[in-house]
């Protein structure tokens, strides 16, 4: 479980009971006890399982079983033309079944970004698969009354304009044709971020050296470069799910409150954009065991950014499972 070399990993393919075929991480230490609990982690946009590579051999060698999806639509995962498959209810109904096929009735489920706002989402659709839920930069969000359009929400909230950007169809090609400057421009600390809010126009500028001050070095770059060429319409399309997420949210009737004997963690990175402190707060509403930790002057990619803080405090947070919950261990 060497970072710099994916090979070094326990790779795996299956084809799960919603017809789907999933690529993913499988890291079992030795010698292990099944009465840990295992974690899986979700990633987000535009990453894939090796934006978990500084945690799975930490997590893996203090004895818990590390499952890591590339999530669908991308690496060496199916990846559905059609939008409305990316919905978050498709999502964690695969994930569910990914849990089946390993023979895991529950397990901690971790996430980061959009797999962070997926994570939140499991807790509402399949609440009796986790032991904890820890999210990461994204924090929870409860179901919407009112159906709020991608361009709405860039109206309310500016710093999520990119959005309408990632929701049009001239995105996939614009993004595909220049992934170099694309992946730059995202993997980047707080101090070093240009700003978003014409990225069409920022990924196509020639004056511009996108892999100086990149999170990611010429090695790490180009296995994002080598998974992405795959294309780009999987990992957009869930930006296109707004109103599909939200109809079957309201005919589910999705509950606001996670239960409320789940401990979660949310951690976030203090400089991170995407993560205004308010939105932090009102997550306490919705969760009675919300336990928070911010990361000071750490932005969004906090797997990168604070990777052993990140590793010592879910495994903080783990062993204060065995001490309040050892049957469910």
């Amino acid at each position: 479980m060497n970072p710099t070399d994916p090979q070094s990993f326990n790779h795996r393919t299956a084809q799960i009971s919603t017809g789907s075929v999933y690529h993913f991480v499988d890291q079992i230490p030795r010698d292990y006890d099944p009465t840990r609990p295992p974690i899986i982690c979700l990633h987000g946009f535009p990453d894939s399982w090796f934006g978990w590579r500084h945690q799975i051999g930490p997590w893996c060698r203090q004895g818990f079983r590390v499952i890591v999806p590339d999530m669908l639509g991308y690496g060496e995962t199916d990846m559905p033309h059609d939008s409305s498959a990316y919905s978050t209810k498709n999502i964690c109904n695969d994930i569910s079944a990914l849990l089946d096929f390993l023979a895991i009735p529950k397990a901690v489920v971790i996430g980061h970004d959009w797999g962070s706002y997926t994570a939140g989402r499991f807790a509402l659709w399949h609440p009796d698969r986790l032991i904890a839920l820890v999210m990461l930069s994204i924090p929870y969000v409860p179901p919407k009354e009112q159906h709020m359009s991608v361009e709405e929400m860039a109206r309310r909230y500016p710093s999520y304009g990119y959005q309408v950007y990632f929701a049009s169809e001239s995105s996939i090609s614009e993004i595909e044709e220049n992934l170099v400057p694309f992946l730059g421009v995202v993997f980047r600390t707080p101090e070093k971020a240009l700003s978003w809010s014409k990225l069409d126009e920022l990924i196509t500028n020639k004056q511009i050296n996108f892999t100086d001050d990149c999170l990611l070095n010429e090695r790490e770059l180009q296995f994002y470069v080598s998974h992405l060429q795959r294309g780009m319409r999987g990992p957009l399309s869930y930006y296109r799910t707004t109103k599909t997420r939200f109809e079957e949210e309201k005919e589910a009737q999705l509950p606001a409150h996670l239960l409320p004997n789940l401990p979660v963690l949310f951690m976030y990175g203090t400089k991170d954009v995407t993560c205004p402190p308010s939105a932090v707060q009102n997550s306490h509403k919705f969760i009675s065991r919300l336990n928070t930790v911010a990361l000071e002057d750490v932005g969004h990619w906090v797997m990168l950014e604070a990777q052993d803080r990140i590793t010592s405090e879910v495994l903080r947070f783990l062993s204060s499972l065995g001490s309040s919950q050892p049957s469910r261990l």
